[in-house]
């Protein structure tokens, strides 16, 4: 969360950048949820909205989810650049991971209504020409939940480490924001753009139902030492801790040698996390305290002085008087001799809404935190190590992880990413 460190994730979201208050998206109020009701052509969402002030979180009330700018789907529109534009395009699939991160991004959770390999693969691979369709501007990310095996019949192809994402300590997860059999992700340099572009590609695509969407953006996106950045909603600036742009092949790439599926091997487990922020709790505290509880400073520094992209010296603070042992960043990555690092890549997007309506203690209630993204080539070696690490820090009084889930994403293929899968 609001900490810079390979190992922050989780509670706090880690590494991912949230929007200020007034530059995040928001659901229209009739529509807290960000829901997508189908149409009978096919999919028909909601538009991006924007606008309301941020809440205070009460752990012990809320339990659905912020409503997010809903990506709404209407005639198609596409990204590509003009004439003039010598942008670099965006990439898809796992090529995306080695890229600086969009300012923006709509990620949309999918049900499928059908079953059998054929009639699945037929929904994907319409899907896949879809999105290559909306031109360089978008970057395209599809990720395979766990049930999507089971109602392909492809069971025995599943990768063995993707189930259902669990509960962990201090969640408080909203079925209707969990998992999903697909999630799409799609980025670009606004949030209009990359609701448009998500609109283009659902618009009539039969065979799915959409469970849940977000929208979220980066503030203060940029680079920095060749990592992402940006600024998340405590005001830190988080990304520092990421693997440099040479090094995520490494991180995030499932290999050969992990007993995976043969068609798995290239591909990358991620992991998607809803978190809610207390920012008005959060402000009452003093920059000095807010700092501790991290463990670096609000602009990335260590707290011992040590640059952003530099390691901190915990072996000359053996005790935790500087860094405390107990910050997000010292438990996320306790940089022990002969110990590991946190293998993952993490990208985040904040967001801002409206409460959804049904519950009577949270409903219509302002918003906002951030969507959490981690990709790894092994959930216990990156997220889900990092995140049993964090278990009852100091910085989950201010954050409530309230859905998300784990998916897989396949490398891109010889002809489509679902080439290997369906073979």
């Amino acid at each position: 969360m609001p900490t810079t460190d390979p190992a922050v994730m989780p509670s706090v979201a880690a590494e991912s950048a949230v929007v200020p208050r007034s530059a995040v998206p928001a659901a229209p109020p009739d529509d807290p949820c960000g829901s997508i009701p189908p149409s009978q052509g096919g999919i028909e969402p909601q538009q991006v909205a924007a606008g309301g002030p941020p809440g205070l979180l009460d752990r012990r009330t809320v339990l659905r989810g912020s409503a997010i700018a809903a990506a709404g789907l209407g005639a198609p529109w596409l990204l590509a650049g003009s004439a003039s534009d010598h942008r670099p395009a965006r990439p898809a699939q796992m090529a995306a991971l080695s890229a600086p991160p969009p300012d923006a991004a709509v990620v949309t959770a999918l049900d499928l209504r059908l079953s059998g390999a054929g009639a699945i693969r037929g929904v994907l691979r319409e899907l896949h020409d879809r999105l290559h369709r909306l031109g360089p501007r978008a970057e395209t990310v599809t990720a395979l939940g766990a049930a999507l095996f089971d109602r392909a019949g492809l069971g025995g192809q599943r990768p063995r480490q993707l189930t259902a994402m669990p509960e962990f300590v201090g969640d408080v997860l909203d079925p209707a924001r969990c998992h999903g059999d697909l999630l799409l992700s799609i980025g670009a340099d606004s949030a209009d753009a990359a609701a448009a572009a998500t609109r283009a590609v659902l618009d009539g695509l039969t065979g799915v139902t959409p469970k849940w969407t977000m929208t979220g953006a980066r503030a203060e996106n940029g680079t920095q030492h060749g990592r992402g950045v940006a600024r998340n909603a405590f005001g830190f600036v988080e990304g520092h801790g990421n693997p440099d742009g040479g090094s995520v092949d490494d991180v995030v790439t499932v290999r050969a040698d992990q007993d995976e599926p043969a068609w798995a091997v290239g591909g990358s487990y991620q992991v998607v996390r809803i978190i809610q922020f207390a920012t008005t709790l959060w402000d009452e505290d003093p920059i000095p305290l807010q700092e501790r509880i991290i463990g670096r400073r609000r602009d990335g520094r260590w707290l011992d002085g040590t640059d952003a992209g530099g390691e901190p010296g915990y072996a000359a603070d053996p005790a935790g008087d500087v860094t405390p042992l107990e910050s997000h960043v010292r438990l996320a990555n306790p940089r022990r001799p002969g110990g590991a690092r946190p293998q993952l890549l993490r990208r985040g997007y904040g967001f801002r809404g409206a409460a959804p309506t049904g519950e009577p203690e949270t409903a219509g209630r302002p918003e906002e935190g951030l969507l959490f993204i981690s990709y790894q080539r092994d959930l216990d070696a990156g997220f889900a190590g990092v995140q049993r690490r964090l278990a009852g820090e100091q910085l989950a009084r201010y954050t409530l992880t309230v859905g998300g889930g784990y998916y897989f994403v396949p490398a891109a293929g010889p002809d489509w990413w679902g080439a290997k899968l369906f073979a």
